[in-house]
């Protein structure tokens, strides 16, 4: 039977999303109470990349990405996306530890919400809801309640609404970190199929080193606080046409892994 739901435009990524950061330095205070967070840091980030931060607890990872989102400024130094300055909701989405999703909404009502603010028209809502859906592995839940899922499929319901924005970055802080290992695992597949298949620029937050050298194509270690680059390696690993287990298990990716693990230690001892 044919359907009477218009069909939604393909779904795109606008390509865009390089970033520049020069001598970036945050602080959080003012005068003799300044905590001097993060900094300074310059990193010149082209579009397309997959760029992962970890370091320790404290380091100014997640400051980093609030600078990059636009919801802090720095307090030295300029960051540009596009050569644009950041502004919250307009060149980045963001996805959290916590999904944060409206408990009153359905799964589909979610996406669709997100789909409304991007400015998409409403008969084409909910056509555009469910191909975002299922790009994230979740074909057929649309209907049902948040609280109905479990945690794992509510983060992927975080990323399809982050996605619905149509930016071009996402900004991930630590999404997977409260979740069991087998459900990370496969999160984890989901994002790096998300980024092969669409080129979308995105920066990571975590303190796994494992999770930054399987998502990342350039991984950056930060020192302890205020953090600053300690190591800038590109992670040169095939993002398509391996599997997971065969990519996980070559000498490639464990020669990536003992490289940033070290200098991971070497920043928090």
């Amino acid at each position: 039977m044919a359907s009477d739901q218009p069909a939604a435009t393909p779904l795109t990524t606008p390509r865009g999303g390089a970033l520049s950061l020069r001598g970036v330095e945050h602080d959080y205070g003012q005068g003799r109470d300044a905590v001097h967070a993060l900094g300074p840091v310059t990193l010149e980030v082209p579009a397309g990349e997959s760029l992962v931060l970890v370091g320790p607890s404290g380091c100014g990872k997640s400051t980093l990405l609030r600078l990059v989102a636009g919801f802090e400024t720095p307090t030295r130094g300029t960051l540009t996306v596009d050569g644009d300055q950041p502004e919250p909701g307009r060149q980045a989405g963001v996805v959290f530890q916590q999904a944060r999703l409206f408990p009153w909404r359905t799964v589909g009502g979610n996406v669709e919400l997100a789909l409304r603010l991007a400015g998409v028209a409403r008969e084409e809502r909910r056509a555009r809801a469910g191909e975002l859906l299922a790009r994230v592995g979740l074909e057929g839940v649309a209907g049902r309640r948040t609280w109905e899922v479990s945690g794992g499929q509510q983060q992927r319901i975080a990323i399809a609404r982050a996605l619905a924005g149509a930016h071009p970055l996402l900004l991930l802080d630590e999404p997977f970190a409260a979740l069991d290992a087998l459900t990370r695992e496969r999160l984890q597949e989901d994002l790096r199929g998300v980024s092969a298949q669409t080129g979308l620029s995105s920066v990571f937050v975590t303190h796994s080193v494992d999770e930054a050298v399987f998502l990342a194509s350039r991984v950056i270690v930060l020192t302890r606080a205020p953090g600053t680059v300690a190591l800038d390696v590109a992670v040169d690993l095939p993002r398509t046409g391996v599997e997971p287990d065969e990519l996980r298990g070559s000498p490639e990716y464990a020669a990536f892994r003992a490289e940033i693990g070290a200098a991971v230690r070497t920043v928090a001892s």
